[in-house]
């Protein structure tokens, strides 16, 4: 891409939130003119209906709206949606104090009437610190082989999200992934290409889950993980079926692709035991395709299995 092109593009997805008509439109104005994407909501809970159904990297939000006020929505960003950075806006800057703001989880505070420079100020520097989090949690989370987030990220990815299917009452899938024959392959072909089919596998992972929603890992060697939320069952299985056809087109004779479904249960049990009884039941899926001769999905045990051939 041209970087002239490039930096036209927007850099963040912006939610702006304020009872005030003029307040959310103006700042929306001034968002679009950093070159910012985003949208406008009138409250608390508007702003928690789109958060839930959107990604937002950045909420501007007043503290006095009906409703649900700038207070608990910044409360409740910071329990369910916490990488989400917070910037405060209030016409009551002395019922407001700046420590206590930023001690809820905002980024920043800036009072009414606010001064554009100023707001653009702030924005600018959230947004130069995002950037470099998201540099350096690459470099922390993701495999540098694939691509893909890495298996310390799988962990603490997959504890928030069944955390959050659990609260909200969606449902969670797993799908464990082992790309069969690959040490055959390496011995045929050298560990070179054996790289290059890894890296493969994870573009055809990604090509086939739903952007900003599930999420791909390497769980390690020749293992690979896809987390999908609010997805009924069926659906799971057809992202495992679409996998395994779209790598035997491009994939050697000798190799496939084995994948395990399991499904999030809430057992009245901790979270740590849900995860650990859903991870297990994934892997004994997976064993199952595994033994059963490869190039298929097998549901968690007792359950029906698809082969792609």
């Amino acid at each position: 891409m041209d970087p002239a092109h490039q930096s036209q593009q927007p850099m963040f997805s912006v939610l702006c939130v304020d009872d005030d008509r003029e307040v959310r439109e103006l700042l929306h104005e001034i968002m679009s003119h950093l070159g910012h994407q985003g949208k406008t909501a009138v409250d608390g809970m508007d702003a928690m209906d789109k958060l839930a159904n959107e990604h937002f990297d950045l909420v501007i939000t007043d503290l006095s709206m009906p409703h649900m006020d700038g207070i608990e929505l910044i409360k409740t960003i910071k329990t369910e949606f916490d990488d989400v950075d917070v910037v405060a806006i209030t016409a009551y800057e002395m019922t407001y104090k700046y420590t206590d703001i930023i001690a809820l989880g905002a980024s920043d505070f800036i009072a009414k009437p606010f001064n554009v420079n100023e707001l653009e100020a702030k924005i600018n520097r959230i947004t130069r610190e995002r950037k470099l989090r998201i540099q350096l949690k690459q470099l922390s989370t993701c495999d540098g082989l694939t691509g893909l987030y890495n298996r310390r990220h799988f962990d603490e990815n997959l504890k928030h999200e069944a955390s959050r299917a659990l609260r909200q009452n969606y449902s969670l899938h797993l799908l464990f992934i082992d790309l069969d024959g690959l040490k055959a392959y390496n011995d045929e072909y050298g560990h070179q290409q054996g790289d290059n089919l890894l890296r493969q596998l994870a573009e055809i992972i990604l090509v086939n889950v739903r952007k900003d929603v599930d999420s791909a890992y390497r769980y390690g060697g020749d293992e690979f993980a896809v987390v999908l939320p609010h997805a009924k069952q069926q659906q799971a299985l057809m992202v495992a079926d679409r996998l395994i056809r779209s790598f035997n087109r491009v994939s050697a004779s000798s190799t496939g692709l084995s994948i395990g479904l399991a499904t999030l249960q809430s057992s009245g049990e901790t979270l740590k035991e849900n995860l650990e009884s859903l991870i297990r039941r994934a892997d004994q899926a997976l064993y199952r395709a595994k033994t059963k001769g490869g190039d298929q999905v097998c549901i968690e045990p007792d359950g029906n299995e698809t082969t792609s051939n």
